[in-house]
């Protein structure tokens, strides 16, 4: 099967998502983003290696390369990322903002509200930053649009394959 982690973080869903539910077919705009940069890192259960050809596309940031996988994903890869040979990794992200490619369409078969700690940068700033290895996953049924203060987003498994839907 084509499962795929994909993390959804809670100011796209807030700003311009629809919740969803798991068995739900969805269709979504994905960027393979460096896990680094997503929370703090510390998503290695969590990482996709892409392979498969590539084109290009254009959002407002420029030019950047869409990748189409054997198992039905399309997603961009950022400029940094977008390289001619081997097979780029990271961890598959919703991008609602700017995203003018394809998207990639599944159904949902696993949701995980993502609640991250965060802590000043320094003492005395007033910047917060994730803590590494202060993240908990809570499983639920349905995506929910508003996360107030802790969650930080879902974490969806999705299923590209192309397969029939859940049964009852």
């Amino acid at each position: 099967m084509g499962i795929r982690k994909v993390f959804y973080a809670d100011w796209q869903m807030e700003c311009c998502g629809s919740p969803f539910s798991v068995g739900e077919e969805v269709s979504w705009p994905l960027l393979l983003t460096d896990a680094d940069d997503v929370l703090g890192g510390g998503w290695d259960d969590a990482l996709s290696t892409l392979a498969g050809p590539t084109e290009e596309a254009r959002d407002d940031r420029g030019a950047l390369r869409l990748v189409r996988a054997a198992d039905g994903l399309v997603a961009a890869l950022p400029g940094d990322s977008a390289r001619t040979g081997g097979h780029p990794s990271g961890l598959l992200c919703v991008e609602r903002h700017s995203a003018a490619w394809a998207e990639t369409t599944g159904y949902v078969r696993a949701i995980r509200v993502v609640r991250q700690a965060f802590a000043p940068l320094s003492p005395g700033s007033r910047t917060p930053a994730p803590v590494p290895g202060e993240r908990s996953l809570e499983v639920v049924y349905r995506c929910p649009k508003w996360f107030g203060e802790a969650p930080s987003g879902v974490l969806v498994d999705l299923d590209v394959s192309g397969g029939a839907p859940p049964g009852p």
